[in-house]
């Protein structure tokens, strides 16, 4: 059963630090979690040893990994307006935020507020696991999208080159 779970782990680590350039995960309180009912499903899942094994994969391929706080209130703020509603009980699985109206999964919605902490955190330089961290700029000063658009290909890079091994 042990090697089965790092086995795993191991593969699903290698999977998404593959397959995407940033990974940005919750730091949550395991130990804490442990001394609910959830105790054996903690255990089972060894969430800190595939974090663990996610942050070490993703520096030896040059990805970029970052922890959002514990205390991050990601399923307590909507995802697009920003508002805080509040602690919410596990039971509850869809809110309406009161400030857009806009209807959320609570997970899909935590998912979404990760990201946008992650990425503020690596803008600012800070990948660790602090609370509250400062705002960071994430876009440029206009507010424009700084990606330059597609671009034609010449006519020396269009195609292949049957000939060319």
């Amino acid at each position: 059963m042990r090697e089965t779970r790092r086995d795993h782990h191991h593969t699903l680590a290698a999977r998404l630090v593959c397959d995407n350039q940033a990974v940005y995960v919750e730091d949550l309180a395991v130990a804490g979690l442990a001394r609910t009912r959830l105790a054996r499903s903690v255990h089972d899942a060894g969430w800190s040893m595939l974090v663990g094994l996610i942050e070490e994969k993703a520096a030896r391929h040059g990805r970029t990994f970052a922890k959002v706080g514990r205390f991050f209130p990601s399923s307590q703020l909507c995802s697009a307006c920003g508002h805080r509603d509040g602690p919410k009980p596990l039971k509850v699985r869809m809110w309406t935020c009161p400030g857009c109206g806009v209807s959320h999964d609570r997970d899909l919605n935590a998912a979404r507020n990760i990201l946008v902490e992650g990425q503020r955190r690596v803008a600012a330089g800070r990948k660790g696991v602090a609370a509250m961290p400062r705002q960071a700029e994430t876009v440029n000063a206009c507010g424009a999208d700084v990606r330059p658009g597609p671009v034609q290909a010449a006519g020396c890079e269009a195609g292949t080159h049957r000939g060319a091994t």
